[in-house]
């Protein structure tokens, strides 16, 4: 099952400058207890806004740098090859950035969209989700408190089959 994970605000925004432009401490918990022990597949320039691979997954850089060879992942030059490279994992998934999500949206079977209940200033957006292809199964919603300056809902869509 191909997962795109992602946030993005009320507006589709997802960053500026190759980095967030909120923080939301338990997107972060749940991204990690998501993802860890599976691949995820993102773009060069969402690996380079890392400090350093994250643990326990494997990394696939999708670059058309033919020279680029980062340690501790594996690099591709397409999605396609991408999802070869993870057919063994029962849970890939994608995990951006704005490119990456938007070749992913016609292969993927489930959406982990956190919304972020604000509107941002982005130079990367998330694509539109069309509810004629995508059905929301799950939402969770919370609210702004002391660790999080922004309220936002966990949001699953699944794959209209």
């Amino acid at each position: 099952m191909i997962t795109i994970i992602a946030a993005a605000a009320e507006n589709n925004a997802l960053g500026k400058d190759n980095d967030l432009v909120w923080h939301l401490p338990d997107d972060f918990k749940r991204f990690k207890q998501l993802t860890t022990g599976h691949h995820i597949i993102m773009g060069r320039k969402t690996f380079e806004s890392f400090p350093k691979p994250l643990p326990n997954r494997t990394h696939i850089v999708i670059t058309r740098q033919s020279d680029y060879n980062p340690k501790g992942c594996i690099v591709v030059n397409s999605l396609e090859k991408a999802l070869e490279i993870s057919k063994n994992d029962e849970t890939p998934f994608i995990i951006g950035g704005g490119e990456i999500y938007k070749l992913s949206m016609s292969v993927a079977d489930k959406i982990e969209l956190t919304r972020v209940h604000d509107e941002f200033e982005a130079d990367t957006y998330f694509p539109e989700i069309d509810l004629n292809s995508w059905k929301l199964t799950r939402s969770e919603y919370h609210g702004k408190d002391d660790k999080h300056g922004f309220a936002f809902t966990y949001l699953t869509y699944e794959r209209i089959k």
